[in-house]
């Protein structure tokens, strides 16, 4: 057993901290397995790596890819090698769509009546991945939201904007070149992904689908699951036979401050010993 979070963000994709001091934060916390899973981008994992190895923490690594099946359906990968064969070639894809994503997304506020300064965006980027949440930030600083919930309930997490933010890739293709650069991998955060109205039974038809195509494990573990869910989730990983793992989807305390770094005691040998 081990103390761990999975389920992390930092400066390169939408989190507040750089890879090194996110570390730092988890050895503070008493962490001692942290996964750095930036959104689409794994440029900050060298900097974790090394951080991790100074400091004591076991740095996995690790990214969160979002697949188009369904709204919300986020795929974590782990513990592929630092060349990670063909998922780099993925990333690259995936980061030259979110440089041209952030115009449609411009466009797309504009046509609601908002006029977002993109510089603003950029700014708050840092020069990582540009995200919704950057452009929840220039909403707030701008006046037009007072919060971040606001901003995704009245723009950035609509049903029109579902409709037109489309051309991510599948969980097929998302899971099976994880598993082939060599990582392992884990369904994030199921309570959020979006099914029709039968949830539970969808969810679980969702989850022996993606199980076909090599997921190793589901996110059990997470701020946001009541009791019950939590439950439901490890009976589920239990009946598929996955692993378990749990992450706070910490972005710092600016961006998400209900998500703080989680202290999991859970037995991730199948993770760190392919390693």
């Amino acid at each position: 057993m081990s103390i761990v979070d999975l389920h992390t963000h930092s400066t390169a994709s939408d989190g507040q901290y750089p890879p090194a001091e996110l570390v730092a934060l988890a050895k503070e916390r008493g962490i001692e397995v942290l996964a750095l899973t930036d959104h689409d981008n794994i440029d900050g994992l060298d900097q974790a790596v090394e951080a991790g190895t100074r400091l004591g923490v076991r740095v996995i690594r690790g990214v969160e890819l979002s697949a188009d099946d369904h709204l919300n359906l986020h795929i974590l990968g782990y513990g592929f090698p630092a060349a990670a064969p063909g998922l780099r070639e993925m990333i690259v894809e995936l980061k030259q769509g979110r440089g041209r994503r952030k115009y449609k997304i411009r466009d797309y506020l504009r046509a609601q009546g908002v006029e977002v300064d993109l510089a603003l965006v950029e700014a708050y980027a840092e020069g990582g991945v540009i995200g919704r949440p950057h452009f929840a930030q220039a909403l707030i600083e701008q006046g037009y939201v007072g919060s971040r919930r606001e901003a995704f309930d009245r723009y950035l997490d609509t049903p029109e904007f579902q409709k037109f933010d489309r051309g991510k890739p599948s969980a097929e293709k998302c899971i099976r070149t994880i598993k082939a650069a060599g990582g392992k991998v884990s369904l994030a955060h199921p309570y959020q992904i979006v099914l029709s109205e039968d949830g539970d039974k969808n969810l679980e038809a969702l989850i022996e689908r993606l199980a076909g195509y090599g997921l190793d494990a589901l996110e059990c573990f997470y701020p946001k699951h009541s009791p019950e869910q939590q439950a439901c989730y490890l009976g589920l990983a239990e009946r598929f036979g996955l692993g378990v793992t749990g992450g706070s989807d910490f972005h710092g305390e600016k961006n998400k401050p209900d998500h703080p770094l989680a202290t999991w005691n859970l037995d991730v040998s199948w993770l760190t010993n392919s390693q």
